[in-house]
């Protein structure tokens, strides 16, 4: 209790003390029914002496106690009021900043995700070009084989087909013409006939 509160509790309980002395001293006219409340004379001023007795010990030495007692426990509640406010300002701070590194971490979540996919799509892209250049080279090593077969054949062909018309061409003109004559006339006509069509 402060000090303004312990005044007005004094004040209070000497008025009431007051008032009660005056009405026992004066005897005033009280109804019958109410005349058993008022003390008499005799008795209210032994009563009176051993009320501001009591009133004066317990004034000097309860009451400061009673007072110390409910100021002790008044700064406790405070205090107890101000650490669980304290406590829940520290208990939102920390939600906050759970808050934000949780936000933080999905961020980091997605760009790790977006990273991922990136690598992997870099990935596929590089193990497509070059399957797709293998793939190129390959055919382009099969084409250059083919062709290499190609004309070989052609060239083994073109020396049967020599050898066989000059058969032929022996057989049909007789020997009027060297071998070494046939040979290049049936060179000359594969050379016409393998070339392609001019019109």
């Amino acid at each position: 209790m402060d000090i303004k509160t312990q005044s007005g509790v004094r004040r209070l309980s000497t008025l009431a003390a007051a008032a009660l002395a005056t009405l026992a001293l004066t005897g005033c006219s009280v109804p019958d029914s109410a005349q058993i409340l008022i003390p008499k004379p005799a008795e209210f001023v032994p009563a009176l002496i051993a009320f501001l007795i009591i009133w004066f010990v317990l004034a000097k030495f309860a009451w400061p106690m009673i007072v110390k007692t409910l100021d002790d426990r008044e700064a406790k509640i405070k205090g107890d009021l101000d650490d669980a406010e304290r406590a829940k300002a520290e208990a939102l701070q920390e939600k906050k900043d759970y808050a934000t590194q949780l936000a933080e971490a999905h961020v980091e979540a997605d760009k790790i995700v977006a990273d991922a996919k990136k690598e992997a799509e870099q990935e596929r892209s590089q193990v497509l070009a070059r399957a797709q250049k293998e793939a190129s080279a390959a055919i382009a090593k099969s084409h250059e084989a083919l062709e290499t077969e190609r004309r070989k054949a052609m060239i083994e062909l073109s020396g049967s087909v020599v050898d066989l018309s000059v058969e032929i061409a022996g057989k049909i003109i007789g020997d009027e013409l060297t071998d070494d004559q046939q040979r290049k006339l049936a060179e000359k006509y594969l050379n016409e006939v393998g070339k392609p069509d001019e019109r």
